[in-house]
Formats: C-alpha cells, structure tokens, sequence
C-alpha cells in the first residue's frame, strides 16, 4: 500500500497532466557555461527525473544578455541555446517528468561582471542588496523586456519544454521589484497602486500566452507575504493570486519573504518544515488553478500532510532532492529510512555566489560515479576503519561498497563522533537522524562495527597487520592553558556531552559557531530578568562573531542571542585570567570581569594526533582523514571519507 496517496496523486496543471506532486523548485547550480546548458548539467537533472520527481522549475534562465544574475547559470535569450535545452528537456522526459525553466530579469540584483552597465531597477532603490544606486528603468525598455521574456519562452517550447515560471517573488529581480512596494516607487502606469505595480508581470504574462499558446504551461512564483514592514502582504496577495488567474496562469509557485531579510524566503536549519505553507492555505481559497508550496520540506510525511490537509496542491522540494535523488523513489516505495537525509543547512548555496559548483554537505558527490553508482574494486582488500564520526562511517560504508572486507573500530559506546555533540544545541536536531541514517546503511552493508574497542598498537600489529588502516580519530577541544587557572573552567564539549555543568553568570571565549550555538543553548529561552536566568558573555578575538558563516542560520542565531540578552563583545582578546578574574583587552582599553563564576573556552579544535603517532609506530600504512587529519566542518569530514575509500 502506498504510504503517501497524496503524494503521488497525478495532478493537471493547465492542459497537461503532472505524475506526481513533488515538484523541485529552482535551486541553482553553477554547472551552466556562459549561459549553455551542459552535459554535466543534464545529468544533474536526469539524476531526479530518474528519482521521481513529478516537475522540475530549472534555475535561473536570463532572458537578455546584458545582465547576469550568477556566472553559471542559464540563458535562453537566442537561438542558440535552444539543441542544448533540447537535450535538458528530453533527458528529464525519459523519465516522464515535466520541466519549466525559470524565467528571469535579475536587474538590480546582477552579478557585478566587470563591464556591466548601471543596474536597471523599478525606482533607484537600492540599498538594501544593490552596492549602488540602480538607475530607473524606462517604460520603452520595458516593453523590450516584455518581448524578450515571450521570446525567451517561444525558445523553451521549440526545445519541447513543457512551459515555463516566470519570477516575481522575494522582492527578487525586476518582475519581484516592481510588484513589492519596497523597492518600486514609480509614480507612473508601473507604481503607487498594487494594480499598477502588478500591471509589468501580467504584461509579460499575456506576451508569453499569446507567444506559446494555451497548451504552455505557465507558473509564477510569489511571495505570499513579504514579512517585512512596507513590504507586500497576504492580503495583497490573494488579491495578486486572483488576477494572475484571471489573466491565465496555470500554477502559483507561493513562497514567502524577500531576499533581504536574512532567512525570511529560504528558511534556515531547525527552523519548522513547510515555512510558508500557511500562505498557500490561504491563496488556495480563493483560486481554482493549482497551488504549490515551498520552504524546508524535507521529509515526505511532511509533503503528504500538507496536501492532505489542504495546505497546497504539490510541494516544491528542493533540497531534500538535491541532497537524495532517489528521494520520491524510495518515499514510493516505503523506503523513507534509506533517504539520506537533509539536514538544511545550505552548504548547498553557500558556494554559489563565489562561483562554486552545487555541493551537499550529505551528498559528496554529484558527479556520474558517486554514492549509489560507485564500481566494485578490483583487488578486494582487508580494511581498518579506525573512528565511527562522519568521517569514519563514509569510509567504511563506501569500503565495503567497493566489495572490501570492513571493520569499523570506536572506542565508545555510540557512532556520530562529533555530530553526537554538535545535534545538543538548538536548531541542530537534524543532526541525531544523520547518525541513525550512516549507521543503518553501515548495518545493512555488513560492515563489521565493533563499539568500545580503542584500537591498540598491539592489534595494529597481530589481528589487523595485514590490513590498510583508514583512521578518523577526530579533534579534541583547544586549551589554552593559562586560562584554566579559573576557579571553574570547562570546554563547550564538556557542557554539551553532559560531562560538566556551569554556573549561572559564564564567560565563553571564542565567538564562532560552537561559542554562539553553546550561548544559546544556554540563555534563558526568555529574557525576562528572571533570577535563575544565566548570564552570558561572549569575548570574540575578531570583528564580529561567528565570521566563517553567512546564511540564514547564523543570522537567526544571532537574532536569537540578542533577544536572550547575551553580551557579545568582539574586537577583544583575553589577556589574563587568575581564580577569579577574566581581563580582556579591546579599543586598547583593559577591562575585567570579576563576578563570573565559569569560564568556557569554546576556541576551536586540534586534531587528536595520539592515534596517528601509534599508527606510525606500528610501521602500517595508513590514511588519516576527518577533524583527525584537519579540523572542518560536517561536509569536509563526509567528502574527505568518501574520497579516501573510493581510491582504495
């Protein structure tokens, strides 16, 4: 019996009939080349068209070429894109599923290209994304623009596309700007009145219908509310909802927020599952075509839910098949413990901006060979995987794939090394169904894992000798010694294990992610003044905390930290600290804090170097990867063990 009815329900959207309700919206990529579709992005698709998904809205396709919205994103704006969008098109088509690029003007949010000319926008609004004032755009350029989107979709169908989306939402690229009253303040035909800022996106609506046809899909993408004073609002959008219907679009894509309001349109990690769901609820009732909705979903439960409960019509799921392409396949099949799970955390769009390829923490590879389509080795071996982190598991999983024989040794009673620690604070809950998930798949491969054996030299050298050793000892908390003359001293690792518990007024030392998520987890969840509330202080060597990271969860974390109250004092380093005295130095100013009654050092990692100096002694060839080798993130630790074990 189908675990998700819903779910795989075949849907119409216009004339055309979609096989399932999971849809993945646009999540880009890179794997474009100056605008062309390349081999290396048709397999990406293929990938989760041969996955099962129902309908693709592709990434970002420009419509003109003078401005690029990321350096490895598509175009269409001539004919010679058409043979390499014919080969996307029919690539997804092989496996029944329909695709829509997404058609788009990024305008004021343009990569900045050298030679770029000044940034087009609705008004010269710019500053909240633009680093200079854009110029207002002229109605006679508009009606190019119009053209230019009907041509770009005329394009799209030669190449047997099956429609196309058209972006108007997050207060994103020109359609997004005119239509939100954050950035347009034309007091023309195009500004003032939400008909008059609506009026560009149905002119290109009707150029696009009248271009391709009724059998043409066509989509818009919305924000159902902008959540941002001035900005545009569920009322405002059910209303927007209404005339795009009337004016023939097929499908609302309803998403919410703005791109300037850190985390608002895509929701961060630990944040709730169907982010903007009660958004497309509520369009839903007053519209008759098609509702899909977006944001954070990641499990197919979730998916089921909201369709069933009347939420949306289709889920756009992004992540979750970008982080498993085999995920509607397995959801079809019952096999939801098997998808790898996403933990959201945007390591996926981190790079993007940089020019980077798409990556997943989860996922290490997207390449043709990769997890699921890897080759047995030749010459089968006899392989020690010495540490059951991330590191170690990806290892010996990929090991034993390759037709090796695998033990897995761990020298405590439970896999997930780190992750063990790092899923305690708040929003890092995901983190618990990583381990269950690499433990299950280490399980089914019959990799031999044995808990509590610390590997000895004395077994380096008898029971393993003939083995090649993979080791993934992991890191260990940096101390720095002076400091731990305080009269209560602790690492973040003892607080967030359980081993030690502190006092009620702390100093952290070290402002990146372990010191911000430690301060969290233990500020009061209301900052109320409260006399059992704990006060905390954050002492920061760099210019602000937490600098490594820019997505939206670091944003809500410190949103979160200066509700709670907890000082952040950055530019300072600590310079002396006695049994109970912490001095710190900032702006040349010496301060001292003389009431606290613990101090956390929370100053980063150091690779744990005792396993390696054994190996080393045993005279055994060995290949240390993971925190063990250099201290990194999750994804640095799953794509190293996966590197390792394939060359193996």
């Amino acid at each position: 019996m189908n675990q998700f009815p819903h779910l795989f329900e075949p849907i119409q959207i216009g004339n055309q009939i979609v096989k399932n309700r999971i849809f993945m919206p646009p999540l880009s990529t890179n794997l474009g080349n100056k605008g062309y579709v390349t081999d290396e992005l048709v397999e990406h698709y293929k990938a989760r068209a041969k996955g099962g998904v129902g309908l693709f809205v592709t990434e970002v396709v420009t419509v003109e070429p003078t401005y690029v919205y990321l350096p490895g994103d598509m175009s269409i704006y001539d004919d010679s894109f058409i043979e390499g969008w014919k080969k996307l098109v029919d690539g997804v088509h092989e496996y029944g599923a329909k695709i829509l690029p997404q058609l788009f003007h990024p305008a004021y949010m343009a990569f900045p290209i050298p030679g770029t000319p000044q940034l087009i926008a609705p008004s010269h609004v710019g500053p909240y994304y633009a680093k200079e004032a854009p110029r207002p755009i002229t109605k006679e350029e508009l009606k190019v623009i119009i053209q230019q989107f009907a041509h770009a979709a005329l394009r799209v169908k030669k190449a047997g596309g099956d429609g196309v989306e058209v972006h108007a939402a997050h207060a994103h690229g020109l359609l997004g700007g005119f239509l939100s009253p954050l950035y347009n303040k034309r007091t023309d035909e195009y500004g003032g009145n939400i008909d008059a800022r609506l009026k560009l996106t149905l002119e290109v609506i009707e150029a696009i219908r009248e271009t391709c046809g009724s059998d043409f899909i066509i989509d818009v993408r919305i924000s159902g509310d902008e959540y941002s004073d001035g900005g545009l609002n569920i009322n405002d959008m059910i209303y927007v909802a209404k005339k795009l219907e009337a004016h023939g679009v097929d499908m609302l894509h309803v998403s919410g927020g703005t791109t300037i309001a850190r985390g608002s349109s895509i929701p961060a990690p630990g944040t709730p599952m169907g982010s903007h769901a009660a958004l497309s609820a509520e369009i839903k009732k007053y519209v008759s075509i098609p509702v899909a909705t977006v944001g954070r979903i990641v499990e197919p439960w979730v998916a089921e839910e909201l369709i069933a409960n009347g939420k949306a019509d289709a889920c756009m799921m992004g992540r979750a098949n970008l982080c498993d392409p085999e995920f509607a396949n397995k959801a079809k099949a019952g096999e939801v413990e098997d998808i790898r799970p996403c933990i959201g955390c945007l390591r996926c769009l981190n790079g993007i901006m940089f020019g980077k390829p798409v990556a997943c923490t989860m996922n290490p590879s997207f390449a043709l060979e990769n997890e699921d389509t890897i080759q047995p080795s030749s010459a089968k071996k006899k392989v020690l995987v010495i540490g059951g982190g991330p590191a170690g598991m990806e290892a010996a999983f990929i090991a034993k794939k390759r037709g090796h024989e695998v033990v897995l040794c761990e020298k405590e009673d439970e896999l997930g090394g780190a992750l063990k620690i790092a899923s305690v604070p708040i929003g890092k809950q995901d983190l618990c169904q990583v381990i269950k998930w690499m433990k299950r798949r280490l399980v089914q491969s019959g990799v031999d894992i044995r808990m509590h054996t610390p590997v000895t030299l004395d077994m380096l050298q008898n029971e393993f000798h003939d083995y090649e050793v993979i080791a993934a000892p992991g890191a260990k908390p940096l101390i720095i010694q002076p400091f731990t003359t305080f009269k209560q001293w602790m690492t973040g690792d003892d607080i967030l294990s359980g081993r030690a518990f502190p006092g009620r007024k702390l100093v952290i030392i070290g402002g990146g992610s372990v010191g911000c998520e430690l301060a969290d987890y233990l500020a009061p969840l209301v900052n109320d003044r409260f006399p059992r509330n704990r006060d905390i202080t954050i002492i920061e060597m760099g210019q602000e905390v937490m600098l490594k990271e820019s997505g939206p969860g670091r944003s809500l974390l410190v949103q979160r930290l200066m509700k709670k109250g907890v000082k952040m004092i950055v530019n300072a380093k600590v310079e002396s600290v006695t049994d109970n005295q912490i001095t710190y130095i900032q702006n040349q100013q010496s301060y001292t804090i003389d009431d606290a009654d613990t101090l956390v050092l929370a100053c980063g990692y150091q690779p744990d170097v005792t396993v390696e100096e054994m190996l080393k002694s045993a005279n055994v060839s060995y290949h240390l990867i993971g925190d063990g080798h250099q201290v990194g993130n999750i994804k640095d630790a799953v794509s190293e063990g996966y590197e390792i074990a394939r060359h193996i």
